[in-house]
């Protein structure tokens, strides 16, 4: 495992729990919907623009916002962006009608655009360098377990008591992630001076390498989400999967994506971010691969059909990590709140597009979905691949690919012969 529970220190805890509450606030709209479009007397398609407001708020606001609070402690904006989210969803019941419900979850996304990148900064920022592949992992269970527990508790929450419970309940996780993050969350410092300009601030991510990462994340989701998005219909038609056999799946597809987060974070420490990339790619291309044999010659036995979901959902949940472990690789702890925002927009777009694009496959053919998954991923691969190993050396930092002792070595090694240079000049 990546990091061990009795090993985890109570403030990556904290940020874990943070992204655990931002996450269920997304997704556990869906679970509520009908109930909500009833009471508020608009239909379910409009109701279902919650959703798509709130990802494409969090999409155009987590990189401004990076560009704004960069000049500020990242506790504090953390604390102060999950003093908002707690607060937009607390006074939920409050709502009378659909457009102020609408105007909350504005501002509920604007607030989790902060927390979010926030997050996964500040664990950059404060683990050694040999662990931070694992505690990025560490806050990115939050995002597993938000699909694996906090939705089906949003959601069961709301068929008890009422919709509005389940912000409530959301908003709950946020004011326990503020109190837990005030005490136990150490200061860390802003990524830059209070006085850098916006060209200082944008230098970190304008590489071309970094360009190249965001382009492979937004590839990878849009592949991944075109076949999750339509997974009911695609298993249905290979194994004729029932509603409740398919909620045991995503069980255990949840917990096959647990695993793979955190063993994820254990092999870019170990063997650095770009082959743990390359390796959590390849096993999703190899799941996508099997699918489509199975789909040639359904119908097919239920077993099977299992232990490929939880194959495909480790592998997909392993490449989050990885990818932005590299991101950091290459523009070191100070450009990490920056790198986050920018990560946390692409993958927004990319499953925006996969919606698109999955909802486009299942008409011609339910088969193509996990063909098109794993095209998509291979190429993306072999992009990032090229854009890592043909960066200019100086311009860049050392090969994400190299574990973190031999970085080490490379560069005092690069320092050696650099000096030894001057002297044959001199």
């Amino acid at each position: 495992m990546s990091v061990p529970f009795r090993q985890t220190p109570l403030w990556l805890s904290t940020l874990t729990l943070a992204a655990f509450a931002v996450q269920t606030d997304d997704f556990v709209i869906i679970g509520v919907l009908p109930d909500l479009a009833r009471d508020l007397r608009v239909s379910e398609g409009v109701a279902g623009q919650l959703v798509t407001v709130y990802s494409l708020v969090y999409a155009l606001a987590a990189p401004a916002w990076a560009l704004l609070l960069a000049r500020i402690d990242r506790k504090r904006a953390l604390c102060g962006a999950l003093a908002v989210f707690a607060a937009t969803n607390l006074v939920v019941p409050l709502v009378t009608s659909f457009p102020a419900l609408m105007g909350l979850r504005v501002s509920a996304a604007l607030a989790a655009a902060v927390v979010l990148p926030a997050a996964l900064a500040a664990a950059t920022a404060a683990a050694p360098p040999e662990r931070r592949g694992r505690h990025l992992a560490m806050v990115m269970t939050g995002l597993t377990g938000a699909v694996l527990i906090g939705v089906p508790a949003g959601t069961y929450i709301g068929d008890a008591a009422d919709w509005r419970a389940t912000f409530v309940f959301a908003g709950s996780l946020g004011a326990a992630a503020l109190l837990l993050t005030l005490g136990a969350v150490p200061r860390i410092p802003a990524a830059v001076e209070p006085r850098a300009g916006v060209r200082e601030l944008l230098r970190p991510v304008l590489n071309g390498t970094i360009l190249v990462v965001l382009l492979v994340t937004v590839v990878t989701v849009a592949g991944n989400l075109a076949f999750q998005t339509y997974l009911a219909p695609f298993l249905a038609d290979l194994a004729s999967v029932t509603r409740r056999q398919l909620a045991l799946l995503l069980v255990l597809s949840g917990a096959g994506g647990l695993l793979g987060t955190r063993l994820a974070g254990h092999f870019v420490d170990r063997y650095g971010s770009l082959r743990a990339l390359v390796a959590a790619g390849g096993l999703f291309c190899a799941g996508m691969a099997a699918f489509f044999g199975l789909w040639v010659s359904r119908p097919v036995p239920l077993v099977p059909v299992a232990a490929l979901l939880m194959w495909w959902s480790a592998a997909a949940w392993a490449v989050p990590p990885a990818i932005q472990a590299l991101m950091v690789d290459r523009v070191g702890p100070e450009g990490a709140t920056q790198a986050m925002a920018l990560h946390s927009s692409s993958a927004y777009v990319g499953a925006a597009a996969g919606g698109g694009l999955g909802g486009a496959l299942v008409v011609v053919d339910a088969g193509l979905l996990p063909a098109v998954a794993a095209i998509l991923v291979g190429l993306a691969l072999g992009g990032v691949w090229w854009a890592v190993r043909s960066a200019r050396p100086g311009l860049d930092v050392p090969d994400a690919s190299a574990r973190p002792g031999e970085m080490e070595a490379g560069a005092a090694a690069g320092e050696h012969g650099a000096r030894a240079e001057r002297g044959h000049r001199r």
